[in-house]
């Protein structure tokens, strides 16, 4: 990896509309640049399975596509597939038995569904075991959750809130599906939960399908609980997440700084060049010793490190502590509770919007978690939002910095500030240069 031509990882822009197979290729294209950019320490599949160190862990991953991408459903539903298929394969053979693979089910075989593409028995490092997952099916009931002062508020819209049956029975007939699906088989109800979540159009987490796919998995899962019933979202799901989220998010964690911090420091580096520029003037127009003129190496040295650097997201005073400013939803505390909204906002809720926020409210989870089942990814409600927004400029650009674990961050951070002291000298070398070149004019 080279000093000097060392780049992070292109920004990989969201193609519009609907994801597609073809879409996804395009991003698994376009990921092959960044192999060299990205180290194996920082894979997606260390990430995925919460090997790296923050700022590179999971749920740094899932913050930014929460607050900063705007599609953590992608990656919540890919935690939830790839444990629900461990815990499939983890049933006995009699039990499995009853919802066969989907290319094994009599009628037709959805395009692009290929059981094949998930193991017969569970493999604990594919699937991503080391997750710390909920198990859905236990899962208490939100009457039963440990109390807080918002109970009557529950159990007043449970009544009123759409049901999960509904919601799957209402997906099913837009796709022109009309029969039952088979309730003796294994995990049902959590697969119609999933549907509810996922799969249904306005659904909490609604996943950016095509009609077609949709068509595809829910006519599948009429049939069966299998995993395989899935392959076409988690073909479309993954490349997604390899192929562009995941690359944007190790270019987001380089940054040190946060969007006012760098652009304030991008500002001191160009005002150190401008400087640089008026005292070369100066000096060429006065009688002093050209020389003199020496004093401008230091200014435009500073101004195009600082710049360089800023440009990339860093902050050489931030990065000779190992550091890094916090995140605007982590300088809070932690954030949505039941308690913090008023009742126009509580009336907008759902059941398990509610009970979500109940869970990350008694569990102490920052903002909106990992689980399954819940709220929508939306952070309006959350109180750091009008926090921040009433937060001065002077303490936007200065917050509480945290240390950088990740040693191999560490690595990719010194290397870009190494670069822009390179970069910064082959510039600044010849300008002093040509600088000091000018025949003096005499007049200051």
């Amino acid at each position: 990896m080279s000093l000097l031509f060392y780049r992070r990882p292109d920004f990989v822009a969201k193609l519009p509309g609907p994801m597609e197979k073809s879409q996804c290729q395009i991003y698994v294209d376009r990921t092959q640049k960044h192999r060299k950019a990205i180290p194996p320490e920082l894979s997606f599949d260390n990430i995925l399975q919460n090997k790296a160190l923050p700022p590179c862990a999971l749920q740094d991953f899932m913050d930014y596509l929460i607050y900063i991408s705007h599609d953590a459903e992608n990656l919540q539903f890919w935690i939830w597939l790839n444990a629900y298929s461990t815990r499939f394969y983890d049933m006995p053979a009699s039990e499995q038995a009853l919802s066969p693979p989907w290319s094994a089910v009599e009628g037709a075989q959805p395009t692009g569904c290929d059981s094949r593409r998930l193991p017969k028995t569970a493999d604990k490092s594919k699937f991503g075991a080391e997750i710390h997952f909920d198990h859905p099916s236990s899962v208490p009931d939100p009457v039963q959750s440990p109390p807080f002062e918002k109970q009557s508020f529950i159990s007043g819209i449970a009544s009123t809130t759409k049901s999960t049956a509904d919601c799957v029975e209402d997906a099913n007939a837009q796709v022109g599906l009309k029969w039952q699906s088979f309730s003796v088989q294994p995990y049902r109800s959590e697969i119609d939960r999933v549907i509810s979540h996922y799969i249904a159009p306005g659904s909490p987490r609604e996943l950016n399908l095509s009609h077609k796919t949709r068509t595809v998995v829910l006519h599948a899962l009429q049939h069966t609980t299998h995993p395989s019933a899935f392959s076409p979202v988690r073909e479309l799901v993954e490349g997604t997440l390899r192929g562009q989220s995941h690359p944007n998010f190790v270019r987001w964690s380089i940054c040190n700084g946060n969007k006012p911090k760098v652009l304030f420091v991008r500002n001191i580096g160009i005002a150190h060049v401008f400087l640089a520029i008026l005292l070369a003037v100066m000096l060429i127009l006065s009688t002093v010793s050209r020389w003199w003129r020496l004093f401008c190496f230091p200014l435009f040295f500073l101004g195009f490190s600082v710049g360089v650097s800023a440009y990339k997201g860093l902050c050489l005073v931030i990065h000779t502590g190992r550091s890094r400013n916090l995140r605007p939803w982590e300088q809070f505390g932690h954030s949505a509770s039941l308690d913090s909204l008023d009742d126009d906002d509580e009336a907008g809720l759902s059941t398990d919007d509610v009970y979500s926020m109940c869970n990350r409210s008694v569990g102490g989870k920052r903002g909106i978690s990992m689980d399954t089942f819940g709220a929508g990814n939306s952070f309006d409600h959350e109180p750091w939002v009008e926090r921040y927004e009433k937060k001065p400029l002077l303490q936007r650009v200065y917050p509480r910095n945290i240390s950088i674990q990740n040693e191999t961050m560490r690595i990719l951070q010194d290397r870009i500030v190494w670069q822009s002291h390179l970069w910064s000298l082959l510039a600044s070398v010849p300008l002093t240069a040509a600088i000091i070149a000018v025949p003096r004019f005499g007049i200051l």
